[in-house]
């Protein structure tokens, strides 16, 4: 009984996580569901000047482990940023399923066939069998992306781990190029994914430095005075 207590007080800061994802999940499997005919289309004129290319399906597969192990890595490392990180990409997601559920959306994107036949394609014909081109604005893959790369620039832990760093963003990179060009999204879905993770790494995390940066100021002009 006590190694199992010992077990709840170090890590029950994971039950918030495990709650809200079973909401979550629950929440875009119904609009899925939901959303299969009646939505209103995303399009932009950039759309049409984006190539198909395949080969990103690799870094968008990537993308379910890259934030799963950051976070896991805040989970057991840093308490702190584990909740600041959490608090981030929570509130996109759940703007994410408020617009879907209010303002169902979609796509005509997707290539009628494939113009080649490989590995890739055959991935992403996969993707799209399981994943319907409804539910899409803003981007999670977006988002969520930017929220994985700001807690690992943000952590103390990875401080000093340039290329931990370094690969952090070429691959967050990659994966919102690939939303594109494996016409998952339209660039007006990761536009505003781009906008939304700006505004919240504001309120997230440099609100934090600003409070500091005063705090300061305010000691500096105490001990002058």
């Amino acid at each position: 009984m006590k190694k199992f207590k010992k077990i709840y007080k170090n890590y029950r800061h994971g039950i918030p996580l495990l709650v809200y994802m079973a909401i979550y999940l629950f929440w875009f499997a119904w609009l899925e569901e939901t959303n299969k005919k009646n939505y209103r289309v995303i399009h932009v004129t950039a759309d049409d000047y984006i190539p198909f290319c395949e080969i990103f399906i690799v870094p968008y597969l990537l993308w379910f482990a890259y934030v799963s192990i950051v976070v896991l890595f805040l989970f057991f490392r840093n308490r702190q940023e584990f909740y600041r990180c959490c608090a981030f990409l929570f509130t996109g997601m759940t703007l994410f399923l408020i617009i879907s559920t209010l303002w169902p959306n979609g796509h005509h994107l997707r290539l009628a066939e494939m113009p080649r036949d490989n590995i890739f394609t055959r991935a992403v014909s996969a993707l799209w069998h399981v994943d319907t081109p409804t539910n899409l604005w803003p981007s999670i893959h977006v988002y969520n992306s930017m929220g994985a790369h700001f807690a690992v620039i943000r952590s103390a832990e990875l401080e000093n781990k340039k290329a931990i760093k370094l690969a952090s963003g070429i691959l967050s990179i990659s994966i919102i190029l690939s939303t594109m060009f494996i016409k998952q999204h339209s660039v007006f879905d990761v536009m505003t994914a781009l906008t939304l993770g700006g505004v919240m790494y504001t309120f997230t995390y440099r609100r934090e430095v600003v409070m500091a940066a005063r705090m300061q100021h305010r000691l500096k002009k105490r001990i002058s005075m």
